[in-house]
Parts: C-alpha cells; sequence; structure tokens
C-alpha cells in the first residue's frame, strides 16, 4: 500500500525483514524439536538460535534468489553463511518450503488482527461516547433519503456501534481461522517429519496445528479472513455514507472538523468538504477488492499449487493496511465530528408536522375509520403540505372528516416528539447493557 494510506507498525508486519525473522524462528523452533527427538544434534539446533540477533540481509537474499528461483532456498542459503554449512544442513529436515511460507503468513495474519482489534476498539469507544452524548437529541429520520419520523443523533450512533461489536466478533472468529500452523512436509503426510514438531512450532509461534493441510494450509480460512476484512470495510462506508450526507449543505445535521489553516477547495474558498470520509468510502472499495481473489484461492489443484501465492503477497499487505489506516481515520473522524442540533431540530420540522402522519393514521383507525378511509385522510392533507407548504396540523383541524373521528386536543396530541423517544433508554439498555 501507499505510504499515503499506511500506519508504520501494520507496515512493519509486512516488510521483508519481518518475514525474514519469521521463517527464521519457525526454521529454530523445528530444530529444538527435532533435537529433542533425536533427529539432528543438538549441538546444531543450538548453532541455529546463535544466529538468533543476526540482521537478515534482505538485498543477499535477493541477490540469491535471482540465481536460485526460489524464495525460501534463497533464505536457507543466507542463514547457513551465519551458521556455517556443517550445522545448516540439519535446518529443515524433512519439511517442505509451504510449511514455512504457510505458517508465517498466518502469524502475519494473526498479528495484523491485533492490530484491527485494537483499531474497532477505539472506534467502538468514539462511537459509544458520542451516542450518550447525543442519546436524546432528535433529529429526523430518513427511509429512501426522504423525511420518514423523528429518531435521535445518539440511536445513530449506536446503531453503529452495535454494527462495529458484530465486526468485532467476526474479526476475533477470523484470527481463529488463520491461527494455524503447519509443518508436515511433502504433501502433508508427516512421512519425513514427526507431527511433534509441528505440534512444538505451533505452541511456540502461538498458533494451533492444522489438522490436515495438504502441503498448504487449506485456503477457505484466508477466504473467510479477507471476507470479513471486507465487511469490516462495508460497515466503515456505511458511517462515511451517513457523515457525508449529513454534512450536505442543504443538511448540515453535522461535518467533519475543520482545522485552521485546512482549504477546502483550490478555486472556492468557501468550500467545506467530506473528504475524510469520502476518502474513507474510496479505501473501503480498496479493502474489498481482496475479497473475491481470495475467494478464488480456495480451489488449488490437488495436493497444492502456487496459484495463491501471487494474491496473497499483495492482499496480505493491502487490505490489512488499508484497513487499519481506515479504522483510525473514521475514529479520528467520529471523535471530531461536529454535531448542530439547532439544524437537526430545524430540518426536523421543515415539513410542518408532515412527519407525524403515521400517528394521525393510527389515530384514525383507533376511533373507528377504516384504514383505507384513514389512510386517504391522511394522504390529503399530507399532500397540500408537500404541494403547496402548508400546516399539516393546521389541514388536519380545517377537514371534517378529520374532525369528525378526532377532537382537536387529540389531534394536538399526535404532534408531541417525546412519543418518538420514549424507548430510547431500552434500545441503549439492549446495545450497551
Amino acid at each position: 500500500m501507499i505510504p499515503r494510506y499506511s500506519r508504520p507498525e501494520m507496515v512493519a508486519i509486512w516488510s521483508p525483514e519481518t518475514r525474514f525473522r519469521i521463517w527464521y524462528e519457525i526454521e529454530a523452533h523445528a530444530c529444538d524439536a527435532q533435537a529433542e527427538l533425536g533427529v539432528i544434534p543438538k549441538a546444531s539446533a543450538e548453532a541455529v538460535w546463535r544466529a538468533r540477533d543476526v540482521t537478515f540481509d534482505v538485498a543477499r537474499i535477493d541477490e540469491i534468489e535471482a540465481v536460485t528461483k526460489h524464495d525460501v532456498i534463497a533464505f536457507l542459503t543466507h542463514l547457513a553463511e551465519h551458521i556455517g554449512a556443517e550445522e545448516a544442513r540439519f535446518v529443515h529436515q524433512g519439511m517442505t518450503s509451504s510449511d514455512v511460507l504457510d505458517t508465517a503468513f498466518n502469524i502475519q495474519l494473526v498479528r495484523a488482527s491485533d492490530i484491527l482489534l485494537a483499531d474497532l476498539d477505539r472506534v467502538l469507544a468514539a462511537l459509544k461516547t458520542r451516542a450518550f452524548e447525543y442519546k436524546d437529541t432528535v433529529r429526523i429520520g430518513r427511509s429512501h433519503g426522504i423525511h420518514a419520523e423523528p429518531t435521535t443523533m445518539g440511536l445513530t450512533f449506536a446503531r453503529f456501534y452495535a454494527e462495529m461489536s458484530r465486526n468485532r466478533a467476526r474479526l476475533l472468529a477470523a484470527r481463529a481461522e488463520v491461527a494455524t500452523g503447519a509443518i508436515s512436509g511433502a504433501v502433508g503426510t508427516f512421512a519425513n517429519i514427526d507431527p511433534a514438531v509441528e505440534a512444538h512450532v505451533c505452541k511456540m509461534m502461538g498458533l494451533v496445528p492444522e489438522p490436515i493441510s495438504t502441503q498448504v494450509i487449506p485456503r477457505d480460512r484466508h477466504a473467510m479472513f479477507f471476507a470479513t476484512l471486507g465487511v469490516i470495510a462495508s460497515s466503515i462506508e456505511n458511517i462515511a455514507i451517513e457523515i457525508r450526507h449529513m454534512q450536505r449543505t442543504e443538511v448540515l445535521e453535522a461535518e467533519e472538523f475543520f482545522s485552521p489553516g485546512q482549504k477546502g477547495s483550490s478555486a472556492m474558498p468557501h468550500k467545506r468538504n467530506p473528504v475524510l470520509t469520502e476518502n474513507l468510502t474510496g479505501l473501503s472499495r480498496l479493502v474489498r477488492m481482496a475479497v473475491v481473489p481470495a475467494m478464488e484461492d480456495v480451489a488449488l489443484w490437488h495436493e497444492r499449487d502456487i496459484s495463491h501465492s501471487s494474491v496473497e503477497r499483495a492482499i496480505g499487505p493491502d487490505a490489512t493496511v488499508t484497513l487499519d489506516f481506515a479504522l483510525n481515520r473514521l475514529a479520528g473522524v467520529i471523535e471530531k465530528l461536529v454535531i448542530y442540533p439547532d439544524n437537526m431540530l430545524k430540518n426536523l420540522n421543515k415539513f410542518k408536522g408532515l412527519i407525524m402522519s403515521q400517528r394521525v393514521l393510527l389515530a384514525l383507525t383507533q376511533a373507528g375509520v377504516s384504514r383505507e378511509d384513514a389512510y386517504r385522510l391522511v394522504q390529503r392533507n399530507a399532500m397540500k403540505v408537500w404541494e403547496r407548504g402548508a400546516d399539516f396540523q393546521t389541514e388536519l383541524l380545517a377537514d371534517a372528516e378529520v374532525t369528525a373521528a378526532l377532537s382537536p386536543a387529540e389531534i394536538a396530541g399526535l404532534f408531541d416528539l417525546a412519543y418518538h423517544t420514549k424507548h430510547v433508554d431500552t434500545i441503549f439498555k439492549r446495545v450497551f447493557g
């Protein structure tokens, strides 16, 4: 991913230096297990660990790979340069390249998951704070982009909190899906290596052994992982779209924080654009780009092929780095989002009581009017509000058919905003406990 949308901690997980360090630790732990089994001399295993402080030379490994055309062999050759050919002959005993590659890739995904979980915690904390801050701040709810009935800004934040809570649970499950390792040798039969080696390596690297690996770890695990990242990205976009709508000039119920010295347009000095949430919409698309290739990686030839390899070299870092950046940007937007309650109330009252139409409809049916007639009466008066800018309550009071069923006091009582917020506390208890 480009530096503009990257954060150092996540980028470091995918650096060549980190990858080679993980490969080294896998090989060293495998040597320990092999020595314990008596397959290799303990002195050789100890010799491998003497390289623990070595900084592996990425350029040198690339130089070797240019000849070998094999990344793991290039690494092992470079490792031998540090520990000596005599001791290095016992490294990688009974193992195949995928044992190292797949186990290391999963370790990277697990570490990336831990960062993403922390990111989600920051987003959740911001959403919860803003939800309680504006729990009772009334705003108009919209369906199809059109005024519907009153809700509160707190419920909007609470809705997003619940969604992101589900995403956190999904990511925990996805982390567990990929937290497996395989040291099972060619075609995964353990013919040349004892399963105890796999168990030891996985324990030391914080993984669990893959129940059955056909030389590669099954890619349905990774498909689920990247699909989860895609769902989280879609939730980010869901929040971003709501904020972008609220910042529209005609709405202006909230807007991104506009810092001193910030410029909105090279041509129009008055502009304050929702650039961060627009950026989040774009970043979400990038993360979702990884989902279909990850799904297609599930189908490999026989016990293994490497059609998945080039895909994962790209989507592993790109999806996690981008999502990490996006989640932190989202948290910052929510934490500093500027809210305009007065504009919310102004928008809510824009159509002069029209949003109470369902209350009137229900009251008429309760008063003995058929639903069809009640709908006709309410819609007849509602259209006057839409088309002429009339006041809904005034029109109802002037409608003889309506007043034949409802008294003026009953009609007035139908326009109480508190009616729509009476269960906010109940919803908050459901969401936040």
